[in-house]
């Protein structure tokens, strides 16, 4: 299977759970004036990354999806939660959580442009954004009370919350005071599938 990515963008998540299963797979790595083109747009409509094609051609896109699948065809990593309907609920509600709610909150942080014109409220949107992504790191440092991973095994949110958590040390979110976010960015960087992924990446 093949990856197709962009450096330390969401695709980050599913190249970490690649290594974590080790099945063998190849990247492509995408770059940004690459995503509108119409030879890529063949392979993900919305020109944009990740996107996981099988050798028999199938392509899958959306992190939520290529997550849940690398997971269900490999049972014995046990990244989609203890084998419980409970558990691989309790895993997709944390996928949900940073996939849905806080990963979106992240586009007008690094694009405001899109949303709106004047230079001046562009800036404004920045940093109001900025400054409601706290809201939502508190809710995850609390969830990781006592525990080393999001839902207490390790997962496939996992990376996506590592990957999050990379994005908002680089635009300025303040996560000062959130000691078990910064043990689990700890741990993560520790962990020698990350590595892999990040230094095959260029991270």
């Amino acid at each position: 299977m093949k990856l197709y990515y962009l450096p330390g963008a969401c695709s980050l998540a599913d190249h970490i759970v690649l290594e974590w299963i080790g099945r063998p797979y190849e990247t492509y790595r995408v770059a940004r004036e690459e995503l509108g083109t119409p030879a890529y747009l063949q392979i993900n409509p919305s020109g944009a990354v990740p996107a996981l094609q099988e050798d028999d051609g199938w392509v899958l896109t959306e992190n939520a999806a290529i997550l849940n699948y690398l997971a269900d065809l490999n049972p014995e990593a046990r990244l989609g939660g203890d084998g419980s309907a409970r558990g691989r609920a309790e895993v997709n509600r944390w996928l949900a959580f940073i996939n849905s709610d806080l990963h979106p909150l992240f586009r007008p942080v690094f694009r405001p442009e899109r949303f709106i014109d004047d230079e001046t409220a562009q800036e404004a949107l920045r940093a109001k954004s900025i400054a409601r992504l706290r809201d939502y790191y508190e809710r995850l440092d609390a969830q990781l009370e006592g525990r080393d991973w999001l839902t207490g095994a390790r997962s496939f949110a996992d990376p996506y919350l590592f990957v999050v958590l990379r994005w908002a040390v680089a635009k300025g979110v303040k996560l000062d005071g959130l000691d078990n976010l910064a043990r689990f960015h700890q741990r993560m960087l520790a962990d020698a599938g990350v590595q892999a992924a990040m230094q095959q990446e260029g991270l």
